[in-house]
């Protein structure tokens, strides 16, 4: 009974003594995935670090710092003010971010609107190699220069254009604000429309195509299935093409510039003359730190709209 006894402790201190050894080498085996995980994160990190933090921050400093006039930029050892911000409450001001922001959603909207039932057609409507096709038509797209795409909106819808001249004829002014608004926002929609459709395949792609067809086995029609079943599926998709558009009309530089013909000025447009022509950096720092700001207001606001959608 004893040696029975002895021989059956033996084997559980055997079993625990082995037990603690997977474990210590599953631990070492943990630590060493974790520190390969934190290797190959360090490139990417130091270079966020080094390209986007470090100038950002360096930004935000030069905002505060005093402009001295027939400098480039402002003097070592300046003193910190908020008169840069401070300037910007001004009527003239609120124009081009007013200007801005508008055009940037009208843009958007429209774009999105376009976009979506392109995207379902290309998703459901065709086939495997239609698919393939379209996304890369979409793609090769944005390899065109921008100067190449903005000139040839600028020859079609200019006042020299076809499209000009149509007008023309018709009576419309092609040099009146309300028709260069509509040549900026038609070259907006240029850059826009393909990347919301690329956006917006992507979200359709993950939607169950067996959810529309049991709404449908159930009496619902093509359009109410499209309503309550698709649309409301596909809420996050759309937020995220009309951010994305939204980014693209904010950001825009070289559009307004050409299509705008001095009348229209996005944001873009006043933070390089503050920087390039002016040479006054701590206003341009403050303008582009408002427009982040701005930018990253609106990015919360449509998520949160987007998230009470999901809720409900």
């Amino acid at each position: 009974m004893d040696e029975a006894m002895g021989a059956g402790g033996r084997a559980t201190s055997i079993g625990e003594n082995a037990h603690t050894e997977m474990k210590q080498k599953l631990g070492i085996e943990h630590m060493k995935i974790t520190r390969a995980k934190v290797l190959l994160l360090l490139p990417a990190v130091a270079s966020l670090v080094l390209f986007l933090l470090l100038p950002m921050l360096t930004v935000f400093d030069q905002s505060f710092r005093t402009f001295e006039p027939g400098r480039i930029g402002s003097k070592e050892g300046a003193s910190f003010t908020t008169e840069n911000y401070t300037e910007l409450i001004l009527p003239v001001y609120a124009r081009y971010f007013i200007q801005t922001y508008l055009m940037a959603f009208c843009a958007a909207a429209l774009a999105t609107l376009i976009a979506f039932p392109i995207a379902y057609c290309v998703v459901r409507r065709s086939s495997p190699l239609v698919r393939k096709a379209a996304i890369s038509a979409l793609i090769g797209l944005m390899f065109l220069s921008a100067l190449v795409r903005v000139y040839s909106i600028d020859l079609t819808f200019g006042s020299v254009g076809i499209f000009g001249r149509i007008m023309s004829a018709l009576g419309i002014n092609t040099n009146g604000y309300l028709y260069v608004d509509f040549v900026v926002i038609v070259g907006l929609l240029h850059y826009a429309i393909p990347m919301s459709i690329l956006v917006l395949i992507g979200a359709l792609q993950n939607l169950n195509p067996r959810l529309a067809e049991a709404a449908q086995s159930l009496g619902a029609s093509a359009a109410t299935t499209h309503l309550t079943i698709t649309l409301p599926l596909c809420i996050r998709g759309l937020v995220s093409a009309l951010l994305v558009s939204m980014t693209i009309g904010v950001s825009a530089f070289v559009i307004p510039l050409i299509l705008g013909r001095g009348r229209v000025l996005f944001i873009s447009n006043l933070i390089y003359s503050r920087f390039d022509e002016v040479a006054n950096y701590p206003s341009g720092a403050a303008i582009s730190i408002l427009m982040l700001v701005f930018s990253l207001a609106l990015i919360f606001v449509m998520s949160r709209i987007a998230t009470s959608f999901d809720r409900q």
